[in-house]
C-alpha cells in the first residue's frame, strides 16, 4: 500500500486568494447561466490597444520566440528607465531592473531575496491579499501596521511607529492603494523615507497603479527621496495601466546587488517572461500612450458614480479613491443585522448574500485585514455598475 505523499508546511500554511475565490465563485453561477455583475475584478475591462497587440504579432512574425536574457531585452529595460524617470525622477540603469513574468512575480523575486527567516516586515493594513503570503513564504513574520481612523487611508510616520519592533527589518509600500485607493501623498512618503533611515528598513514600493490617479492627487516614489534610492526595489508592469493582465510583464528597479540576487532566483525557476510579451511591453510603454489616458478618465467617471451611490444606501460608507480602480467600503452599520434570516457578522456574510441572493459579487475585507469592509472594482462597464448597484440596493432595503 502506497502511504499518501504529505505537503510542505509552507504550502500547508499558505491561504488562496480571496479574490481569486470570490472571482471563482461568480464563474461558477455563471456556468449555470446565472447573470452575476462581478465587481471582484482585479483587471481592467479593456482590450489591450491595437498598437501593443500588433507588436505582439510582429514579434511571433519576426521569429522573437526564442529565449532571451533571464532578466528581460536590454530594449525593454531601456524603456523601462526612461518610463521610470518620466514618472517618478528617478534614475535607473538597466543593471538596476529584471523584468519577471509579472509585478507579482517581481514581489515574489524581492521578498525571497531580501527576507530571511523570522525577520519582521512591516505591512499598513489594508494590505492587497498576496503581500502577508509572500512575508511567510520567504518565513518572515508579517508585522501588522493599523492605520488610524482620522488619516482616511493614509499610512502615517506614527502609525508605522506604533508598530516597529527590534525584528523589523523592511517595509511593504502600496501607493495607489489596492484594495482603498488611497494615495500617499509626497510630504508624508517623505516623512516615511526618514523614519525608514532611522530605523535602518528596506522598502518594496509597489507602483502598479501609479497612472491610475484622480482629482488632485500626485503620486510619489518613496525611492525619490534622499538615502532611499539604494533602499528600495520599486515593482511596477504592464497590466494595470496598458490593459495587459494576461500578458504577464512585471519589473522591478533597484540596486545592482539585489537585482542581480533576484534574477538568480528568477533563473531558477521561470527564466525569462515570455518573448513575445516583453516585445508587446516594449511598444506599450514607448508607444502612443492616449489609451492610458483613456481608460484613466473612464475609471474616473466610473469611480464618482460608484461612490455616491453606495453612499446613498443603508448602513454603508465608503471615502473617495484616489487612485487604482477599487472603492473600500465600510459595512460595520450591518453587524448584527439579519437579511432574508440570514445573521450578518462581517463582510464575508454580506458578500454571500449579495452573491447567492442577488447576484452580485464582491470581495470581502477579511483577506486584506479588515473584516467590516468589503472591496469592490469598478474596472467593468458602467451599465453592469448600474446594474448591480441597483440590486445591492434592492437587498439591503429589503432588511431596513
Amino acid at each position: 500500500m502506497v502511504s499518501a505523499v504529505s505537503l510542505s508546511k509552507r504550502v500547508q500554511e499558505l491561504k488562496p486568494s480571496p479574490t481569486m475565490a470570490i472571482d471563482s465563485k461568480a464563474k461558477a453561477l455563471l456556468a449555470q447561466g446565472r447573470d452575476v455583475v462581478n465587481f471582484g475584478a482585479g483587471e481592467p475591462d479593456f482590450d489591450t490597444p491595437e498598437n501593443i497587440r500588433d507588436a505582439g504579432i510582429k514579434a511571433i512574425n519576426h521569429g522573437h520566440t526564442r529565449y532571451t536574457a533571464v532578466g528581460g531585452i536590454e530594449a525593454l529595460k531601456s524603456a523601462i528607465c526612461e518610463r521610470i524617470y518620466a514618472d517618478t525622477g528617478v534614475q535607473y540603469t538597466n543593471e538596476e531592473i529584471l523584468v519577471s513574468v509579472g509585478a507579482k512575480h517581481s514581489l515574489y523575486n524581492a521578498t525571497m531575496a531580501l527576507i530571511n527567516p523570522q525577520d519582521g516586515v512591516l505591512l499598513p493594513v489594508p494590505y492587497w491579499v498576496t503581500y502577508p503570503e509572500q512575508i511567510t513564504l520567504a518565513e518572515g513574520t508579517v508585522e501588522y501596521v493599523p492605520i488610524a481612523p482620522s488619516h482616511e487611508g493614509e499610512l502615517r510616520v506614527d502609525d508605522l511607529a506604533a508598530a516597529v519592533t527590534s525584528r523589523s527589518k523592511g517595509l511593504i509600500l502600496n501607493s495607489p492603494s489596492n484594495p482603498s485607493g488611497a494615495v500617499i501623498r509626497p510630504s508624508v512618503l517623505e516623512d516615511i523615507a526618514r523614519f525608514v533611515i532611522d530605523h535602518d528598513l528596506w522598502v518594496i514600493s509597489d507602483e502598479i497603479y501609479n497612472r491610475l490617479i484622480y482629482d488632485d492627487a500626485v503620486h510619489a516614489s518613496i525611492a525619490k527621496f534622499d538615502g532611499m534610492k539604494d533602499r528600495t526595489i520599486l515593482i511596477n508592469g504592464v497590466s494595470k495601466s496598458y490593459a495587459m493582465t494576461g500578458w504577464r510583464i512585471g519589473y522591478a528597479a533597484g540596486p545592482k546587488h539585489i537585482i542581480k540576487a533576484m534574477s538568480s532566483l528568477q533563473s531558477q525557476s521561470t527564466s525569462n517572461p515570455s518573448t513575445i510579451s516583453q516585445y508587446a511591453a516594449l511598444e506599450a510603454l514607448t508607444g502612443p500612450q492616449e489609451a492610458v489616458t483613456v481608460m484613466q478618465r473612464e475609471f474616473d467617471r466610473r469611480r464618482r458614480y460608484i461612490v455616491g451611490r453606495l453612499n446613498t444606501m443603508p448602513k454603508l460608507s465608503v471615502a473617495t479613491p484616489q487612485g487604482a480602480f477599487y472603492v473600500w467600503v465600510n459595512m460595520e452599520g450591518w453587524v448584527g443585522e439579519t437579511i432574508r434570516g440570514r445573521l450578518v457578522q462581517n463582510a464575508d456574510d454580506l458578500a454571500l448574500a449579495w452573491l447567492e441572493l442577488a447576484d452580485v459579487a464582491v470581495v470581502p475585507g477579511s483577506g486584506f485585514g479588515m473584516p467590516n469592509y468589503f472591496r469592490m472594482s469598478y474596472a467593468t462597464s458602467m451599465e453592469r455598475i448600474e446594474t448591480g448597484l441597483d440590486r445591492m440596493a434592492a437587498l439591503l432595503e429589503e432588511a431596513r
